[in-house]
């Protein structure tokens, strides 16, 4: 897995690439936690390279977006979600949960 973080003036992307499993989520988990340690809760995930995800990969998402949203300090938005991905998304009822963009540029416009 890779990950690439862009920062913006009003959020920051994470770029994703490969697969999120039990292997990876701590790698994806520490890259997040850097973002949120620098005071910014304003994030959207690119999703459009993932191959695969787990229910460790989901554990932190959902981890993420609890940290996130406390105090209505900010949000974490998903976009590009490939149909494999976002069929996962469905079957764990997180598709109500996140909100999902068609691409990051929506994503971070709605900033």
């Amino acid at each position: 897995m890779e990950i690439t973080t862009s920062q913006f003036k009003h959020c920051d992307v994470i770029k994703v690439t490969g697969r999120i499993d039990s292997a990876t989520s701590p790698q994806l988990a520490e890259a997040i936690a850097k973002i949120n340690d620098q005071g910014r809760y304003k994030l959207v995930m690119d999703f459009a390279d993932v191959s695969f995800i787990s229910s460790a990969g989901l554990r932190v998402l959902i981890a993420t977006l609890k940290n996130c949203r406390r105090y209505n300090r900010g949000d974490l938005l998903l976009s590009s979600l490939p149909e494999n991905i976002h069929s996962v998304f469905d079957l764990a009822g997180f598709t109500s949960i996140f909100k999902i963009y068609d691409d990051v540029l929506s994503a971070v416009a709605s900033f």
